[in-house]
C-alpha cells in the first residue's frame, strides 16, 4: 500500500484528508499535530508500522509492519456539544462499536467481537483491538477528538505473552482465514462514519449495550489509585457508564478513563 493506493481505496468515503506512512511513531500524535494545523474534520492518519504506538494508561501498543491496522481519525464535535452534550468517552465507544461491527462480518456468527468496557474489542475472551480517544478542549468546550484504533490482523501482530496485560488474539486466528487489512480498514471507517452521526441517539447506546462483553459476570475493577471493586456487570446506564452490582447489592455507575476491568479469576 502507498499514499495513492490508500486514497483510491477510500475515495468513496467522505474523509477530510488521508495521510499514509510506511513507518510512523504514533498515528495519534501525528493526528494531533495535523489537527493543530487546522486539518479538516474526518482526516485520517494510517501507518503500516508504529514504533511508538500506545494504548490506554500509556501502555505500548505493538504494531509490526504488514500485520496490523493502526490509524487515527480526527473528529470535530458538532457545535454545542461538550461536557453537557456528548460525553468524551462516547468516542471511545464509537471506535469499539465500529470495529466490532466490521469484524463481525468476518467472524463466525457464534463467536462475535464484543466490547470489553471501556476501550477493548475481544473475541473468545481475548483482545484483538484497542481504542484510544484523546480529547482536545477549548475551555469547557470539546474542540477535537483524536480517535486511534489498533487491530491485530495477522498472528505476528499479537505481542509476546510476557508483555501482555490481557490475553490477546488476532482477526485471522478467529476468522480461520486470511484477511485483507485494507478492506477491513474501509469497513471499520464505514461504520465509524455511520455511528459518528448518531452518537447522541438511543440507537447508538442500544448498539453499544448489545455488544457489551462479560454481561452478568463478576469482574474485578482496579482504579488508577489502586483501589479495587468487585461487581457483577449489569450493562450500561443512559449516559454510557458501566453499571456494576457489588456483593452487598449496591449498584455502581463507573465512568471511562480510570478503570481496568478484568473477569474475576484473571490476573
Amino acid at each position: 500500500m502507498n499514499q495513492t493506493g490508500l486514497q483510491s481505496l477510500l475515495s468513496d468515503l467522505p474523509l477530510g484528508g488521508v495521510r499514509y506512512f510506511a513507518t510512523l511513531g504514533s498515528t495519534n500524535e501525528f493526528a494531533k499535530r495535523w489537527a493543530d494545523q487546522s486539518a479538516p474534520a474526518l482526516s485520517l492518519v494510517v501507518a503500516d508500522e508504529q514504533t511508538a504506538g500506545r494504548g490506554r494508561l500509556q501502555r505500548r501498543w505493538f504494531t509490526p509492519r504488514g500485520a496490523a491496522l493502526a490509524f487515527s481519525l480526527i473528529l470535530i464535535p458538532r457545535i454545542g456539544r461538550g461536557q453537557d452534550g456528548i460525553l468524551p468517552y462516547r468516542y471511545t465507544a464509537l471506535g469499539a462499536l465500529a470495529t466490532c461491527e466490521a469484524l463481525n462480518t468476518l467472524l463466525p456468527p457464534g463467536n462475535p467481537a464484543q466490547i470489553k468496557w471501556p476501550n477493548d474489542v475481544i473475541v473468545s475472551r481475548r483482545k484483538l483491538a484497542g481504542v484510544l480517544a484523546e480529547a482536545g478542549w477549548q475551555g469547557e468546550q470539546l474542540d477535537t477528538v483524536i480517535l486511534g484504533i489498533g487491530i491485530n490482523v495477522a498472528p505476528s501482530a499479537v505481542p509476546p505473552d510476557e508483555v501482555l496485560h490481557y490475553p490477546a488474539t488476532c482477526v485471522e486466528a478467529e476468522a480461520g482465514a486470511p484477511v485483507e487489512r485494507w478492506e477491513l480498514l474501509h469497513a471499520v471507517l464505514e461504520r465509524l462514519l455511520f455511528w459518528n452521526a448518531r452518537l447522541d441517539t438511543p440507537e447508538f447506546l442500544e448498539a453499544w449495550n448489545d455488544r457489551l462483553a462479560l454481561r452478568d459476570e463478576w469482574v474485578q475493577v482496579t482504579f488508577d489509585d489502586g483501589s479495587p471493586l468487585e461487581g457483577q456487570v449489569l450493562g450500561l446506564s443512559e449516559d454510557g457508564c458501566l453499571r456494576l452490582r457489588d456483593r452487598q447489592g449496591k449498584t455502581h455507575e463507573l465512568t471511562g478513563g480510570e478503570l481496568n476491568v478484568r473477569p474475576v479469576g484473571r490476573s
